[in-house]
């Protein structure tokens, strides 16, 4: 089996590289971003696609949306996310796609080495490995407004966006750094599933869905 990870992590990545290779998994590939990601897909072709969710420049959905390009390049490609986070916008049309193995798995809820290798396995296999407590949240998330998976401090830069400071205004205001609210409105992006495009316009349908509610 030949696999191509995407995890920003060195150390986690390096980790799973080593676990496959003691299961003479070969890693053809392993990156730290979504464009060498979709790259490496394209080029190696692999067996499957192990990827991370948020990745750089973004660390929003990075991950998921090269994932999603690489399918449509290369039909029926398996993709297994590992992750911290269950990203709606994308991981609807991943696990609906249709042919090729998928699986969604959480970071912290993965406690067996057997397990996971089972999971890669399957996957690769055209099967199918999702975490229940993707499915719950997925499932909740489906029957709430997104604005209520904001975090206090996301909807408090939400705000301030609509009152139409700058980034670096609402920095000064909250006494944070500038990368500390450009990871902020990162993630006000991914939780109310506003699609990759230019950030005016993901900050002014953002603000629209503050205002709106």
């Amino acid at each position: 089996m030949r696999v191509v990870i995407a995890e920003d992590a060195v150390l986690l990545r390096a980790g799973v590289t080593r676990l496959l290779a003691d299961e003479g998994i070969e890693t053809v590939a392993a990156v730290d971003n979504g464009d060498d990601l979709l790259g490496a897909i394209t080029e190696h072709r692999p067996d499957l696609a192990i990827v991370d969710v948020r990745m750089p420049p973004t660390f929003t959905d990075e991950g998921l949306r090269a994932a999603l390009a690489a399918r449509k390049e290369i039909a029926g490609l398996p993709v297994l996310v590992l992750s911290q986070y269950v990203e709606e916008s994308y991981a609807v049309e991943l696990l609906s796609g249709g042919a090729g193995g998928v699986g969604y798995l959480l970071k912290e809820r993965v406690a067996d080495v057997d397990e996971f290798l089972d999971a890669v396995r399957r996957v690769a296999d055209g099967g199918t490995a999702i975490d229940p407590d993707v499915i719950a949240q997925l499932m909740a998330r489906g029957r709430r407004n997104p604005l209520d998976s904001l975090t206090a401090r996301e909807s408090e830069v939400l705000g301030l966006m609509a009152q139409g400071l700058s980034n670096n205004a609402i920095a000064n205001s909250l006494v944070v750094s500038h990368g500390a609210v450009e990871k902020h409105i990162g993630n006000i992006f991914s939780k109310l599933g506003l699609e990759a495009s230019s950030e005016e316009h993901r900050r002014v349908r953002a603000v629209l869905t503050y205002l709106g509610r």
